[in-house]
């Protein structure tokens, strides 16, 4: 096959490739001469994961746009710290914009995990009817009533599989006991202990460390993540779960963005929806080929029956518990999508 161009997909040789060919500087954008404004954008991904090169596109658009007045600066892989030490200086400033998994958002605005309930969404179909919708309009409504707010719409992260280094998960029971590593996030701690699992909050500059060190048999990301980080080095299994899907949300600080000009501020949204729009085409795509990729690198993968699961939440009261946190209007928003939950 041959490399396309990253516009209007990135090739998924490029992808993976990337890391080795380029050195890490090469995709972050270099001061301009006369930049009237310049601004940081950090991110926790691999340099090669679609939301750095897409990001990467939109700054230069934004730059060429604004005849150099704006220079956006992207400092990928936790540059500027864990995703909860970029949580706090997007919040106080110190970083204008950081694209942030809602997962981990819903440490600080709990609503947002609401879109990773355990199996709420069967298709991208539901997703983006929930997020480009209704739901998403309520979180966004929801963010913005701190010192941040999204500045796009929301990028993909993808759906989440579990991983092991020991053990083949097929069915809810294989998870009991499971030390396995989640983000630092409420909903899915509780969706694994719910599940009888062992779950440990890490942050995700320290999860191959904590996987190669045996800290955890296992962990839990979409194969995008999981192709990026190069946890196959360090897992045996990958069973399709599709337990919970996450989103990324490009997160602004508000003081900042509104101290730019009107004219600045569009041309910063309209550019980063457009990379967003290509951003979810390209994890659409790699989900659909890395599974023949990472087999080629010695996953072994394993289907599951999903309503197994479903159905060990529904015993436990999971759904029930998550729907008085959130609340009923959220909840119903959800419900509009996934269907009757609790």
């Amino acid at each position: 096959m041959t490399e396309s161009k990253l516009t209007p997909s990135i090739s998924r040789r490029r992808l993976l490739a990337a890391g080795a060919a380029l050195p890490l500087f090469s995709i972050i954008t270099h001061r301009a001469d006369a930049a009237e404004f310049e601004l940081k954008y950090a991110t926790g991904q691999d340099p090669t994961h679609p939301v750095n090169l897409r990001a990467k596109e939109a700054h230069d658009r934004i730059r060429e746009a604004t005849s150099g007045r704006v220079n956006i600066k992207l400092f990928p892989a936790n540059q500027l710290g864990s995703d909860t030490d970029l949580l706090s200086q997007v919040r106080n400033g110190s970083v204008e914009f950081f694209n942030l998994s809602s997962l981990v958002l819903s440490t600080f605005v709990p609503v947002s995990g609401i879109t990773s309930v355990g199996f709420a969404f069967k298709s991208y179909d539901d997703v983006w009817k929930a997020m480009d919708g209704d739901l998403g309009s309520h979180i966004r409504a929801e963010i913005a009533k701190t010192p941040i707010f999204t500045v796009s719409k929301v990028w993909d992260n993808g759906f989440r599989h579990i991983t092991s280094s020991g053990r083949e998960v097929k069915t809810a029971a294989d998870l009991k006991g499971f030390k396995v590593r989640v983000p630092a996030a409420p909903p899915l701690t509780s969706l694994f202990k719910s599940l009888d699992a062992a779950p440990s909050p890490i942050n995700f500059n320290e999860v191959y460390t904590a996987l190669q060190t045996k800290v955890v048999e296992g962990q839990e990301n979409p194969l995008a993540i999981i192709a990026t980080a190069r946890l196959y080095e360090v897992q045996k299994t990958c069973s399709l779960t599709g337990h919970v899907w996450d989103g990324y949300w490009v997160l602004g600080n508000k003081r900042a963005f509104q101290k730019l000009p009107t004219d600045v501020q569009q041309v910063i949204t309209r550019e980063l929806d457009k990379s967003a729009t290509d951003q979810r085409a390209d994890v659409a795509r790699l989900s659909s080929s890395l599974v023949a990729d990472l087999k080629a690198k010695g996953i072994t993968f394993v289907d599951v029956q999903q309503e197994d699961f479903r159905k060990k939440l529904a015993s436990t009261g999971f759904y029930g518990e998550w729907k008085t946190k959130y609340g009923a209007v959220p909840w119903d928003l959800l419900e509009k999508v996934s269907g009757k939950l609790s």
